[in-house]
C-alpha cells in the first residue's frame, strides 16, 4: 500500500475509535470493542474494518450487529471529520487475530522442552557458558600471522 492509504486507513481508525466511545450509545457495545485495523481500497471508495470483541461468540456477535446498525451513522459523521473528496463505504468484520495470538501464546507456555527438564536454574539464566574465545585467542590479542 501507499503511504497515504496507509496514513488514511491510521486515520479511519482512530476517528471509528473515538467516535465509538464517545456516540454511539447501543446497548450492544456494552463489551470491550476496539478497532484493530482498516483496509482501505486503492481507490478509497470502500473500506474494511476489522474490529475485536472481548467476550463469547454471542458478544462478539452483538457488537457486529451494533457496529453495522450505526454504520450510516459513522460514515456521516466520517464525511464532517475527515479533509476527503469520498467518504469511503465501510464494511466490518470480526478480527480473530488477537485471538489467535492468544491461544499461540497458550501454546507456546505449555510446551516443555526435554533438554531442559535435568539443568538448573543458573544455567538457563546464562545461555552462554564458555568463557573461552571462539576463535581460540586471548581477549584482546592481536592477529600477527599477516592474515586476515
Amino acid at each position: 500500500m501507499s503511504r497515504r492509504t496507509d496514513r488514511i486507513n491510521e486515520q479511519l481508525r482512530e476517528e471509528i475509535s473515538t467516535l465509538l466511545v464517545r456516540q454511539i450509545k447501543d446497548p450492544r457495545l456494552n463489551a470491550v470493542v476496539s478497532i484493530t485495523r482498516v483496509e482501505a481500497s486503492s481507490d478509497l471508495r470502500n473500506a474494511r474494518v476489522y474490529i475485536s470483541v472481548l467476550g463469547n461468540d454471542k458478544a462478539k456477535q452483538e457488537a457486529l450487529e451494533g457496529i453495522q446498525s450505526a454504520a450510516s451513522f459513522l460514515r456521516r459523521e466520517l464525511r464532517d471529520r475527515l479533509n476527503m473528496k469520498h467518504t469511503p463505504f465501510l464494511s466490518y468484520h470480526l478480527d480473530g487475530s488477537i485471538e489467535e495470538a492468544d491461544q499461540l501464546f497458550r501454546l507456546m507456555n505449555q510446551i516443555n522442552p526435554d533438554e531442559s527438564a535435568g539443568e538448573t536454574s543458573d544455567s538457563k539464566s546464562s545461555p552462554i557458558t564458555s568463557t573461552e574465545n571462539p576463535l581460540g585467542t586471548a581477549p584482546g590479542a592481536t592477529n600477527t600471522s599477516g592474515e586476515g
